[in-house]
């Protein structure tokens, strides 16, 4: 298991875990991502933000977000 920042472009992964708090938590959750949803990095560049795709939407988050969005490696 690993942060979504780690995770290269064309990579798969279902989500494990999301930490951080309440308001993170509630935004990340209100967008459709929740444990179990299958996500497809997309851009995962330097600095920039994560940008990825899950349940039929783009999703962008900053570097500090994404260390707290925690996948399974896609088998």
């Amino acid at each position: 298991m690993r942060n979504i920042t780690k995770f290269k472009r064309g990579e798969r992964g279902v989500v494990a875990r999301l930490d951080g708090d309440p308001r993170f938590l509630s935004r990340i959750t209100a967008i459709g991502l929740t444990p179990g949803c299958p996500v497809e990095v997309l851009r995962s560049d330097g600095r920039q933000p994560v940008l990825f795709y899950s349940r039929d939407t783009m999703i962008a988050v900053s570097r500090r977000e994404g260390e707290k969005i925690m996948l399974e490696v896609e088998k």
